[in-house]
Protein backbone atom coordinates (compact mmCIF):
# COMPACT_ATOMS: atom_id res chain seq x y z
CA UNK A 1 0.00 0.00 0.00
CA UNK A 2 1.04 3.49 -0.46
CA UNK A 3 2.04 5.87 1.53
CA UNK A 4 -1.09 8.15 1.33
CA UNK A 5 -3.01 5.90 0.84
CA UNK A 6 -1.73 4.63 4.59
CA UNK A 7 -1.82 8.21 6.05
CA UNK A 8 -5.41 8.62 4.50
CA UNK A 9 -6.70 6.12 6.64
CA UNK A 10 -4.65 6.78 9.75
CA UNK A 11 -6.90 9.76 9.27
CA UNK A 12 -10.24 8.49 9.33
CA UNK A 13 -9.12 6.20 11.97
CA UNK A 14 -8.45 8.80 14.02
CA UNK A 15 -11.68 10.46 12.86
CA UNK A 16 -13.82 7.43 13.96
CA UNK A 17 -12.29 6.69 16.86
CA UNK A 18 -13.06 10.48 18.00
CA UNK A 19 -16.59 10.33 16.96
CA UNK A 20 -17.05 7.01 18.92
CA UNK A 21 -14.57 8.70 21.89
CA UNK A 22 -16.72 12.28 22.24
CA UNK A 23 -19.95 10.84 21.14
CA UNK A 24 -19.46 8.04 24.00
CA UNK A 25 -18.73 11.05 26.30
CA UNK A 26 -21.99 13.15 25.37
CA UNK A 27 -24.22 9.96 25.41
CA UNK A 28 -22.74 9.23 29.34
CA UNK A 29 -23.32 12.66 30.38
CA UNK A 30 -26.86 12.64 29.22
CA UNK A 31 -27.53 9.06 30.89
CA UNK A 32 -25.60 9.85 33.87
CA UNK A 33 -27.48 12.94 34.88
CA UNK A 34 -31.05 10.95 35.51
CA UNK A 35 -29.14 7.70 36.80
CA UNK A 36 -29.46 7.12 40.56
CA UNK A 37 -25.54 5.99 40.45
CA UNK A 38 -23.81 8.36 37.93
CA UNK A 39 -20.33 7.53 39.30
CA UNK A 40 -20.58 4.09 37.97
CA UNK A 41 -21.66 5.48 34.27
CA UNK A 42 -18.68 7.71 34.26
CA UNK A 43 -15.82 5.27 35.62
CA UNK A 44 -17.16 2.88 33.32
CA UNK A 45 -17.57 4.96 30.23
CA UNK A 46 -14.33 6.01 30.32
CA UNK A 47 -12.77 2.54 31.01
CA UNK A 48 -14.53 1.57 28.19
CA UNK A 49 -13.58 4.79 25.80
CA UNK A 50 -10.31 4.80 26.67
CA UNK A 51 -9.56 1.22 25.84
CA UNK A 52 -11.33 1.55 22.37
CA UNK A 53 -9.63 4.78 21.60
CA UNK A 54 -6.10 3.42 22.81
CA UNK A 55 -6.28 -0.21 21.12
CA UNK A 56 -7.59 1.44 17.69
CA UNK A 57 -5.22 3.95 17.19
CA UNK A 58 -2.62 0.78 18.43
CA UNK A 59 -3.64 -1.02 15.24
CA UNK A 60 -4.59 1.79 12.97
CA UNK A 61 -1.05 3.39 13.22
CA UNK A 62 1.38 0.74 13.27
CA UNK A 63 3.18 2.27 15.73
CA UNK A 64 5.08 4.99 13.62
CA UNK A 65 4.65 8.51 15.11
CA UNK A 66 3.51 9.84 11.55
CA UNK A 67 0.44 8.36 11.19
CA UNK A 68 0.36 8.80 14.94
CA UNK A 69 -0.26 12.47 14.19
CA UNK A 70 -2.48 12.43 11.21
CA UNK A 71 -4.65 9.72 13.51
CA UNK A 72 -4.74 12.71 16.02
CA UNK A 73 -5.51 15.33 13.63
CA UNK A 74 -8.82 13.18 12.57
CA UNK A 75 -9.02 12.81 16.82
CA UNK A 76 -9.05 16.53 17.37
CA UNK A 77 -11.01 17.06 14.19
CA UNK A 78 -13.82 14.75 14.82
CA UNK A 79 -13.75 16.94 18.69
CA UNK A 80 -14.98 19.89 16.54
CA UNK A 81 -17.80 17.64 14.44
CA UNK A 82 -19.24 16.39 17.72
CA UNK A 83 -19.66 19.18 18.98
CA UNK A 84 -21.28 21.19 16.31
CA UNK A 85 -23.43 17.85 15.94
CA UNK A 86 -24.62 17.82 19.81
CA UNK A 87 -25.43 21.36 19.87
CA UNK A 88 -27.32 21.46 17.35
CA UNK A 89 -29.37 18.29 18.95
CA UNK A 90 -29.23 19.94 22.33
CA UNK A 91 -30.90 23.25 20.48
CA UNK A 92 -33.95 21.18 19.02
CA UNK A 93 -34.62 19.76 22.29
CA UNK A 94 -34.04 22.85 24.26
CA UNK A 95 -36.13 25.85 23.16
CA UNK A 96 -34.34 28.99 24.40
CA UNK A 97 -37.07 30.88 27.53
CA UNK A 98 -36.58 34.43 27.98
CA UNK A 99 -34.46 35.94 25.20
CA UNK A 100 -31.27 36.43 24.46
CA UNK A 101 -28.83 34.03 26.37
CA UNK A 102 -24.70 34.96 26.60
CA UNK A 103 -22.67 33.06 25.17
CA UNK A 104 -20.70 31.54 28.54
CA UNK A 105 -23.39 30.19 29.11
CA UNK A 106 -23.30 28.08 26.46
Amino acid sequence: MTDWLLYLLSFIAGLALGIVFFGGLWLTVRKAMSSKQPAIWFIASLLIRSALVIGGLYFATGQQWQRILISLAGFILSRVLVLYVTRRLDEAKTPIKGGDQDESDL
